[in-house]
């Protein structure tokens, strides 16, 4: 049976701080990077906003392919992205 996939938590469950990454490994060698990194903006994004930019580019940056596939009007689809772009935007001050 598949094991189900572990997501990459965003915010501690102690207090909601966001989180960043301390430790990477390199499952080939096992060589370690430890120290305090930034996650790249996008992985910053929650899964469904994650998926939402990748549709997007696979629809070539078509908002009514988006719509269509989204079963969702195209104004929806825009409303989706402004404030997606907004909150890029706010994030990477």
């Amino acid at each position: 049976m598949n094991e189900p996939k572990k997501r990459l938590p965003l915010k501690c469950p102690a207090c909601e701080a966001p989180l960043k990454v301390g430790r990477m490994f390199c499952e080939q060698c096992a060589t370690e990077v430890c120290g305090s990194f930034e996650l790249p903006l996008l992985a910053r994004l929650p899964e469904k906003e994650q998926q939402f930019i990748i549709d997007f580019v696979k629809s070539s940056g078509s908002l009514k392919d988006m719509a269509k596939s989204m079963g969702v009007s195209y104004p929806t689809v825009r409303n989706i992205l402004d404030d997606l772009i907004e909150k890029l935007t706010k994030m990477n001050i």
